[in-house]
């Protein structure tokens, strides 16, 4: 791991679950900037803002800028904005974090009375959203099949909680799909934008670069198709057993952020 100077780590299953910290969660990154590892953290967690993510760490007494912080709702919105122009409107079925990232880009955001009363829009963008409503969906189908162009900030079936594994965004992005059988373009790992921006914003290259996450189809894949190393944790939704005849292999499997810290640390030494 010597060779490792720069972070992309995901959230979610990695550094807590739903509210609750995992523990060495502060240690962590205390090791990390002690030995000068530079990190992203790049969640397709759609729902918060940067800001609403920084005030989370800020609770668990953890420092970070808004500007380590990358998610799903910005790149969709990055995406969206390099096809269509500002003005443009749009649907959104997702929480804060989507709604302010399309807001910033320009768009003209959809209401649902809106859309039952005849409007459409031009791209339906879907995320997380914990508090989502049949109707929110429905609009969402009634665009698509207008012609919408549907796009899903990322395909994770379920998120880890203090719970076990809750429907994610892709569960709620399955409900539309379904229901008009149009198939969403995914911006989200395992897809290659949150890689980009993320190395971009670290100014680093795929052979000082790690994936850090806790599950094989988004994390572990999208870091193999970026080109850089993958770490997976098993703290999260990946178990050991579902490597067991995977496709998708890690070049390391570690139970948790503590023991990556040790790793990290051992080879600087």
């Amino acid at each position: 791991m010597k060779h490792i100077k720069n972070l992309i780590i995901d959230m979610d299953g990695v550094l807590w679950h739903g509210n609750t910290p995992l523990p060495g969660l502060a240690d962590f990154f205390k090791t990390l900037r002690h030995l000068d590892i530079n990190f992203m953290l790049a969640t397709n967690n759609a729902s918060k803002t940067p800001a609403l993510y920084q005030q989370k760490f800020a609770k668990f007494g953890i420092d970070i800028d808004v500007y380590n912080i990358l998610n799903s709702a910005e790149a969709t919105a990055q995406y969206v904005r390099s096809k269509y122009e500002a003005g443009t409107a749009v649907y959104l079925v997702g929480d804060i974090g989507l709604h302010e990232a399309m807001k910033a880009q320009g768009f003209r955001i959809l209401t649902i009375d809106e859309v039952y009363a005849g409007e459409t829009a031009e791209v339906v963008a879907a995320g997380f959203n914990p508090n989502v409503i049949y109707k929110e969906l429905a609009a969402g189908a009634i665009c698509i099949r207008k012609g919408a162009k549907f796009i899903g900030c990322n395909p994770d079936p379920s998120y880890p909680s203090e719970w076990g594994p809750l429907p994610g965004a892709g569960a709620l992005i399955a409900v539309l799909e379904t229901a008009t059988g149009i198939k969403p373009t995914i911006i989200g790992k395992p897809g290659p934008a949150l890689f980009r921006e993320a190395m971009s914003r670290l100014q680093s290259t795929p052979e000082n670069t790690a994936m850090v996450g806790d599950r094989l189809t988004t994390d572990i894949a999208g870091g193999i198709a970026a080109g850089i190393q993958t770490v997976l944790v098993l703290s999260g939704v990946t178990q050991k057993e579902d490597l067991n005849g995977s496709d998708i292999q890690p070049d390391y499997v570690l139970a948790d952020i503590s023991e990556l810290a040790a790793k990290l640390e051992k080879s600087r030494q």
